[in-house]
């Protein structure tokens, strides 16, 4: 492994033979030196978490760095940015400028409404704002990925256009991303995601459905309001309301075959204006994840049902009067989801080679899955001995830090792969 004065680029001097090994070499080298590095800007965004379509000191911040490491970056909404890394292979390039080939990769960027208790040194000084899904982790591994990429462009024979995603926690990014144009000409594309169901050290990356179906919707009920020491002259709508959410359980244990996946959640029951009056009206408001498509697509006429018949059986009316689709399920690409192992294999060796049913989270690099093929990796982060061991989103979700330089390697090595082929 050699740099060259002039560019600081490093040239892998190699023999056929010896190709894949040496150049793998050089990426958990240059990864390894950059640790520090990863580690420090993944706390320094996890201290200043900001929520979705609010990225704007994140996206300054990265836009910073990006700017050290000499890459050229766009800006095209309001927050995130895309970066792009143009190889020097000498077929990188056609004769008329267009990219032999051109690898996607995303990092979303925004921080959830979660008060964080984690009582690390580095906690969000945000108020009521915590990096609590590993988002903070996904910039870092991406900006070290792209510093160790910078260096090794004489390896890649295309492009590379870097992501850096806003607005995931609320499934909008992707789409507008994808709006602005950041899938024009692009063969494939590749995200990570910090996991803590997959132990620390392993990676998986296994093909077909990962992550869900996601889908929001509303339910309002309608009742007659009267004095709460006289039920009987009115209609109960917080009594429906309960009702209704307790009937919606019975969609995935009776409707819906064991063998297909499925959660319906309410998270938020809204009803009511003073302790002694019977409400006269009440809303519900939930999200539904799926795998398949039957019981995606059947979801909406099933909450209906419920909801108008268990509101009728009391007195009271309901409708389902919001549902939306917010991004279908990722799905990583077989051919994809090879050579991601193959990656794993190279960087890390078999050992890290995870395993992990999937899960019925959502995840809006879906959208980009629906135009090219690509691939999701959780990189595990569960460690109990660290106390990582809390659910994403959770008050006290922490991560094991060792982890991050096995996404930064996983990345550079699957975009020079990509490219080669």
């Amino acid at each position: 492994m050699e740099r060259t004065e002039e560019t600081g680029r490093v040239s892998c001097k190699r023999s056929a033979a010896g190709a894949d090994a040496k150049v793998s070499e050089t990426i958990r080298d240059l990864s390894l030196a950059l640790e520090p590095y990863i580690i420090d800007r993944r706390r320094h965004f996890h201290q200043h978490p900001e929520p979705s379509l609010e990225e704007i000191e994140t996206t300054d911040a990265i836009a910073r760095e990006l700017d050290a490491m000499g890459i050229a970056y766009e800006r095209p909404l309001a927050t995130g940015l895309v970066a792009t890394i143009r190889g020097t292979a000498p077929d990188a390039y056609g004769p008329d400028g267009t990219a032999r080939r051109r690898l996607m990769l995303r990092a979303d960027i925004d921080a959830l409404h979660v008060a964080e208790k984690t009582g690390e040194p580095f906690a969000s000084v945000n108020e009521g704002i915590m990096h609590a899904c590993g988002h903070d982790c996904h910039i870092a591994m991406m900006l070290g990925a792209c510093r160790v990429l910078s260096q090794m462009t004489d390896e890649l024979r295309g492009e590379i256009r870097v992501v850096f995603q806003p607005s995931e926690e609320n499934g909008k990014g992707s789409q507008m991303m994808i709006d602005a144009g950041v899938l024009d000409g692009v063969d494939g594309a590749f995200a990570l995601h910090i996991w803590s169901e997959v132990d620390a050290g392993t990676i998986s990356c296994e093909p077909g459905p990962r992550m869900a179906n996601t889908d929001w919707f509303r339910i309002d009920v309608t009742g007659t309001s009267c004095h709460g020491a006289m039920p009987q002259r009115g209609a109960d709508a917080i009594i429906a309301a309960a009702e209704i959410v307790n009937n919606l359980q019975t969609i995935v244990s009776r409707d819906l075959s064991p063998y297909e996946p499925a959660v319906v959640t309410i998270g938020e029951l809204h009803g009511g204006t003073a302790r002694n009056v019977i409400a006269g009206s009440a809303y519900l408001a939930g999200t539904v994840r799926t795998y398949h498509d039957s019981a995606h697509d059947a979801m909406p006429r099933l909450i209906e049902r419920i909801c108008t018949h268990t509101a009728m059986a009391l007195g009271a009316e309901a409708k389902l009067t919001e549902y939306t689709v917010a991004h279908p399920a990722v799905k990583n690409d077989e051919t994809a989801s090879a050579r991601c192992t193959h990656a794993i294999e190279k960087v890390l060796g078999p050992a890290a080679v995870g395993r992990y049913r999937g899960t019925l989270s959502g995840e809006d690099f879906a959208m980009y899955l629906q135009h090219v093929p690509g691939v999701l990796a959780f990189v595990g982060t569960r460690n109990p001995a660290i106390g990582a061991t809390w659910a994403q989103h959770s008050c006290y979700y922490k991560v094991d830090e060792s982890v991050l330089v096995k996404g930064t390697m996983l990345t550079a090595q699957y975009a020079v792969d990509y490219l080669a082929e």
